[in-house]
C-alpha cells in the first residue's frame, strides 16, 4: 500500500509535468539535445524526418543546410527545417503519455483505496476459534 501510495506520487508528477510542459521548454531541450549530437546522429534524423537543419539555419549550425542529406533537399532547394517536426511529434507524445500516465495514476488511488478498505478483513474459512 505505501509502495503503491509512493509509485501514484511519483507518477502523477511526471504526468502533470508532461501535461504542463510548454512549447519554449521543449524548444530548449531540442536545441540542448541538438548541440550535443554528433554528425552522424543528426543526419540520420534528418534522413529520417525528411528535413534539414534544426530551426533557424543562420544561427549556430550554418552548416546543417549544406551538408543534409534528406531527401526533400533533392527534390527542390527549400526543406522543412526539423526543429518544427520535432516539436510537433513531442507536443503530441507528451500530451497522450501525460493523459495514459494520469489515468493510470488515478487506478493507482482506488488500489490504494481499496488496500486500506480490506486489509484487516477475516477471512470467512477461516477457524474462528483460532488466534490470528
Amino acid at each position: 500500500m505505501i509502495i503503491l501510495g509512493l509509485v501514484f506520487i511519483f507518477q502523477f508528477g511526471i504526468s502533470c509535468s508532461c501535461l504542463a510542459i510548454n512549447r519554449s521548454k521543449q524548444t530548449d531541450v531540442i536545441n540542448a539535445s541538438w548541440r550535443v549530437m554528433s554528425n552522424s546522429t543528426r543526419h540520420e534524423l534528418e534522413r529520417s524526418f525528411d528535413c534539414c537543419g534544426l530551426f533557424n539555419l543562420t544561427a549556430p549550425y550554418p552548416q546543417d543546410d549544406t551538408s543534409c542529406s534528406a531527401m526533400c533537399k533533392t527534390r527542390s532547394s527549400a526543406c522543412q527545417m526539423c526543429g518544427e517536426k520535432f516539436l510537433k511529434h513531442s507536443d503530441k507524445a507528451l500530451k497522450i503519455l501525460g493523459g495514459v500516465g494520469l489515468f493510470f495514476s488515478f487506478t493507482e488511488i482506488l488500489g490504494v483505496w481499496l488496500a486500506m478498505r480490506f486489509r484487516n478483513q477475516k477471512d470467512p474459512r477461516a477457524n474462528p476459534s483460532a488466534f490470528l
